[in-house]
């Protein structure tokens, strides 16, 4: 499997980088995990505009628009500048992704979601059954904490594991969710903060103590925000986590 950083940006783009979004390939398969602020510039330097149809999913950890604003860029480019027939790209998100698209793009979210013939939309399944397969790639989810519902993601392939956190508080279920995994990148966009919102974001030390809870074998931080430090964060994630932790940055590729 391999891992690139198409944005990695807490909570908005940044100088340096777009918000979150994650491309993961393994064997035959694409994938990419959110689609932030920005990021649609990324995606097309990383895979060409003419094979955006090519993916075979997008998987949207929540709907706050530093997670899946650019699906409307995305809706945009296949409707309007393929200049040839394109296959609908599927897109699993949580329920009512379809509408809120929708309606962030300016278009009736129903009775049917007017981007369906570019999208072929899913919701992520709950207990207990939270697994789905994408080509060669084997998905599970969980739900983490954050203000809205919000998922995190496993993908496995061929014995090999990623996890993402997408954007949570301190959470159990994604401790059990990142039982042993290969890598774990896992956001900190917590900060010197003197009242952090509850169950909202976590902080380079409570990353760390994730990743160690779950044994996995190496952390990538990410989503700290533009008035953060990443390497601040990472020295707070190592303070609780014994394996090799790392910031995110655009472009930036492991293979597990």
């Amino acid at each position: 499997m391999r891992l690139t950083v198409l944005g990695c940006s807490g909570s908005m783009p940044g100088p340096t980088s777009p918000a979150s979004s994650y491309l993961v390939e393994a064997g035959t398969t694409r994938v990419v995990l959110d689609l932030g602020s920005g990021s649609m510039i990324k995606l097309q330097d990383k895979i060409g505009f003419e094979a955006l149809d090519t993916l075979d999913a997008v998987l949207i950890s929540h709907l706050h628009p530093d997670h899946y604003i650019d699906l409307c860029a995305y809706y945009v480019a296949l409707r309007y500048g393929m200049g040839r027939d394109y296959r609908r790209v599927p897109v699993w998100g949580p329920d009512g992704t379809a509408e809120r698209l929708a309606r962030a793009y300016g278009e009736r979210p129903e009775p049917d979601p007017v981007m369906s013939a570019e999208f072929e939309f899913h919701t992520l399944p709950g207990p207990p059954t939270p697994r789905f397969t994408v080509g060669d790639i084997s998905v599970e989810v969980t739900h983490v904490v954050h203000p809205i519902t919000a998922y995190a993601f496993r993908l496995e392939h061929d014995g090999r594991s990623i996890v993402y956190s997408g954007d949570t508080g301190p959470c159990a279920a994604l401790v059990e969710l990142a039982r042993g995994a290969d890598l774990m990148l896992c956001e900190a966009a917590f900060q010197d903060h003197p009242n952090p919102p509850p169950n909202l974001h976590l902080t380079g030390e409570e990353a760390g103590e994730h990743g160690a809870r779950a044994g996995v074998a190496r952390m990538v931080i990410t989503h700290v925000p533009p008035w953060g430090d990443p390497e601040r964060a990472v020295a707070g994630a190592r303070a609780t986590f014994d394996g090799p932790v790392v910031a995110a940055s655009v472009g930036a590729t492991w293979d597990i």
